[in-house]
């Protein structure tokens, strides 16, 4: 009876896991919000899981996991919300980086573009000299 009922989530975690690789495959590239939709999929695949570790009889395992697949997927929300989505938090929305004029090794982009356009012939004619830019945001 043990070993019907062990098939019986087993085949369960199957068909979730099915399904969940159909939706994350389905997921288009210009998806609004596409991580955080990863994440919501991402969580069926943890359910599959645990359902198949129940399958299993590995049940300390299981409750591992249950309690920590969350804590995870939250973690990995938050600092996708924290560093890099600029669609939905205002925070990151227009940030403007001071640059101090004095400073030694930052200069501001309209002052290098000023001096690469005043110095273009140099720069064509000499293969040793590049100029770049690096644009830092001191808040990450």
């Amino acid at each position: 009876m043990i070993e019907y009922i062990q098939s019986i989530l087993l085949i369960i975690a199957a068909i979730l896991m099915i399904i969940s690789a159909i939706g994350l495959v389905s997921l288009g590239k210009d998806t609004k919000n596409i991580v955080y939709a990863r994440i919501h999929i991402a969580g069926l695949f943890d359910i599959a899981c645990i359902i198949a570790m129940i399958g299993i009889g590995q049940y300390l395992l299981a409750g591992i996991y249950f309690i920590l697949a969350p804590f995870i997927a939250h973690a990995v929300a938050n600092a996708y919300w924290k560093k890099e989505d600029r669609e939905n938090n205002v925070d990151l929305q227009n940030v403007e980086v001071v640059v101090d004029e004095n400073h030694p090794f930052i200069h501001p982009k309209e002052k290098m573009r000023a001096f690469e356009s005043e110095n273009s012939e140099k720069l064509k004619t000499d293969d040793r000299f590049s100029v770049t830019t690096l644009e830092i945001n001191e808040d990450e």
